[in-house]
């Protein structure tokens, strides 16, 4: 089977799929055309996922189909961005059709669920990478950025942290139990949350999602926009199946474990007062921004080492 023949099988279908009326001309030239609407500014964001440093060897490609996508979606959800294409950089030892047709099954999957039509890419032979750029809109001024953390505001996240990490530790098990299923579950079918970062939108001061651990990615939030930050541990959302599976160690892996993909936010007393309930709900407060530009760690208001962490792919302690 060829490049073009590959494409043409595998990947065509997922062009017919999410925000199409956007994208004028997908695969098949030279390049794809999204039309932006007046009134919107265009966010784009590019992720590459390599075997045995982003996933496992030999990692089922399904599943490797939603996740790929999805760590690259997040990106648009801190941003507050409306999904709209993405194009697919495909780097294969060889063109195996059964790879090929779960991975694309799984990428499937993923691109109806967030809205995301496949625009374009390209194929080429070599060690498995995955190369996934995403294009969003926002209305005009209004993209979340990491740089509006003002002294004051709170710091939230959504969801759950920790679970993805934990999961780790059980890829390999053939019979997890439920808890092993649950924070296998976060790992492999990761959910970027979309919805919460497009209504935070003009509400929300700064934002970043938890791909390296909180503390690492947090700390984007801090050095961009020049301020400081008080976490409280005791206020970090853990999930009773995490409890169960890291007992003590749950707060670490909360504070430093990748993966979760949920959402770093800072917003002021006011405009999180002003928030509908149903977005409140979504988003637990953890701490608050502080003048300077130290991050410090408490226990019900009790100092607490900080314990470095987070992934850097350049890091020898990563």
């Amino acid at each position: 089977m060829g490049e073009f023949e590959l494409i043409r099988r595998y990947f065509f279908p997922i062009a017919e799929v999410g925000n199409t009326s956007a994208v004028l001309l997908g695969p098949g030239d030279d390049c794809a055309i999204q039309r932006v609407e007046p009134g919107t500014d265009l966010v784009f964001s590019v992720d590459t996922l390599v075997e045995g440093v982003h996933f496992p060897q030999r990692y089922d490609p399904e599943k490797l189909g939603w996740r790929s996508l999805a760590v690259a979606a997040s990106d648009l959800a801190a941003m507050g961005a409306d999904p709209v294409c993405f194009t697919l950089a495909l780097t294969l030892p060889d063109a195996d059709p059964g790879w090929l047709h779960a991975y694309a099954r799984g990428l499937a999957k993923a691109a109806r669920h967030f809205g995301l039509s496949l625009a374009g890419g390209d194929t080429t032979r070599g060690p498995l990478t995955l190369s996934l750029q995403v294009h969003g809109t926002v209305p005009r001024d209004q993209a979340i950025r990491r740089s509006g953390a003002k002294a004051g505001d709170h710091i939230c996240v959504s969801g759950t942290l920790g679970d993805a990490g934990a999961a780790l530790n059980y890829l390999d098990n053939a019979t997890p139990g439920s808890d092993e299923q649950a924070a296998l579950t976060r790992y492999h079918y990761p959910e970027p949350r979309l919805d919460l970062g497009a209504r935070l939108r003009g509400c929300a001061s700064a934002a970043v999602d938890i791909s390296d651990g909180l503390v690492a990615d947090l700390g984007h939030i801090l050095q961009a926009s020049g301020v400081g930050a008080c976490v409280d541990v005791s206020k970090l959302p853990v999930s009773a199946a995490l409890t169960r599976l890291a007992g003590q160690t749950a707060v670490n892996l909360a504070l430093n474990a990748g993966d979760d993909y949920e959402l770093c936010i800072t917003i002021s007393p006011k405009a999180w007062e002003g928030l509908p309930g149903d977005i409140r709900r979504q988003l637990t407060v953890i701490g608050e921004v502080t003048s300077g530009n130290d991050l410090a760690i408490t226990h019900n208001g009790q100092p607490r080492a900080l314990v470095a962490g987070g992934y850097d792919h350049f890091r020898t302690d990563s």
